[in-house]
């Protein structure tokens, strides 16, 4: 339980906020009479960065960044601080959890540094803002807001109180000053921001880093965006200089497949506007114990038992003795039903340990009765298979009518999941 301080209203305030009605009611503008331009954003040379932010920084806009210890999140904005301050921007970072030797030293390892980055050791939000209408920066780092501390609020720094204050009033700040200010927020062990929920709900943009902080592959992610699409993915790797851009991700998706394996088929997802194609593998064994063990890594370990029993219902494959297990390799984690297919193909193969051809790639969306229904943006799916080599593509029959010819890949539409278990034998 978490005291709440009451703020209560003096008799003048009561008053001027009544007197201002007038005024206010003047200060409204019809819909018809706002004038609207193309905002200004600010490139960071991240490409990947921009992508996910929907093309660059907004000038006032705030934006969360959270993701678990150690992940990059500092690496990834210290990198961001380098590439503005390069272009003449004024920067500033300040920290709450490292001392100004520790900043330098990580920084050694990314790059020679504009002397347009200023940096600031406080947790002070009096302090810090401040500091921030005197310097009146382009781009601010607040690392992190659970550090940060306001006097007039008695509880202890990273409570709720204190980081809905914190962050209300870097809110302000980044409006009223057309800064563009970057907080980062720790998670919690679900994975989400640690603190209100309505802290999420305050800011412009919320990205989330996510994989394994001991592998080389991290993803950004963007699940809220006021100024873009909220699908988009940026996918970086880990190396002694910093966080490095990955250009293509299907390809290192794809890197190290095994050939000639029962079990192993490539799928298709879309983030956002990108196609990403993935090795789905299963691994289908008989179970030495009372009840099976199933075991999903990197999608829904619901959804996998659902197209288990549809397998086992509609095309009579009796799995209900067996251990099954599901990964999708690259660390990447989907929701897309649009990898059904190959979850089920994936299955199937090693179950009757059939080798799927290494050229082939399989998506669409798998119902309980066994029909393979239509997904969107077929055509990127599509033309990105034909880009890296593949030679054959399994998709629905809904969507095979509407495609365009592909150059260099066979289409083969499929109604139901049996049709698709008859091509692979």
């Amino acid at each position: 339980m978490v005291e709440e301080k009451v703020v209560a209203k003096s008799p003048g305030a009561l008053h001027s906020a009544g007197g201002g009605r007038v005024r206010a009611a003047a200060a409204c503008s019809s819909l018809s009479e706002v004038s609207i331009q193309e905002e200004d954003r600010m490139l960071t040379h991240i490409e990947e960065l921009d992508r996910v932010l929907g093309g660059g920084i907004v000038p006032g806009s705030l934006t969360l960044v959270g993701g678990d210890p150690g992940i990059g999140k500092s690496t990834l904005l210290l990198q961001v601080c380098r590439h503005m301050a390069a272009d003449g921007r004024k920067v500033l970072y300040i920290s709450g959890e490292e001392s100004l030797r520790q900043i330098k030293i990580r920084a050694n390892r990314l790059g020679t540094f504009s002397d347009d980055l200023l940096l600031l050791c406080e947790t002070s939000l009096e302090v810090v803002e401040d500091t921030i209408r005197s310097l009146m920066p382009d781009i601010t780092i607040i690392d992190s807001i659970q550090t940060m501390y306001h006097e007039d609020i008695s509880s202890a720094p990273g409570s709720v109180s204190q980081v809905r204050e914190s962050t209300n009033v870097l809110l302000q700040l980044a409006k009223g000053l057309n800064t563009s200010i970057f907080i980062v927020g720790h998670v919690t062990k679900e994975g989400t921001v640690a603190g209100p929920r309505v802290l999420e709900h305050m800011v412009d943009t919320v990205l989330y880093f996510e994989g394994d902080r001991h592998a080389s592959y991290r993803i950004l992610r963007g699940v809220k965006n006021r100024f873009g699409s909220t699908n988009e993915i940026g996918v970086f790797e880990m190396k002694e200089e910093g966080l490095v851009e990955v250009k293509n991700p299907s390809e290192f998706m794809l890197s190290g497949k095994p050939e000639g394996a029962s079990g192993s088929i490539v799928s298709c997802s879309m983030e956002g506007t990108r196609p990403i194609l993935l090795e789905i593998q299963a691994l289908v064994c008989h179970s030495n114990f009372g009840i099976p063990r199933r075991q999903a890594n990197g999608t829904d370990f619901n959804r996998v038992n659902l197209l288990m029993a549809v397998l086992e219902k509609r095309i009579g494959v009796q799995m209900s003795d067996c251990d099954a297990y599901v990964n999708l390799a690259g660390g990447m984690k989907i929701s897309e039903p649009a990898i059904d297919l190959g979850i089920v193909m994936a299955i199937v193969s090693s179950f009757k340990n059939r080798v799927i051809d290494d050229k082939t790639i399989a998506f669409g969306e798998v119902g309980l009765s066994g029909e393979v229904r239509g997904v969107s943006m077929v055509e990127q799916r599509v033309s990105e298979a034909a880009k890296l080599g593949f030679t054959i593509c399994i998709m629905p029959e809904v969507n095979r009518a509407q495609l365009r010819e592909v150059s260099g890949i066979k289409v083969i539409g499929v109604k139901t999941v049996q049709d698709a278990v008859d091509f692979m034998t």
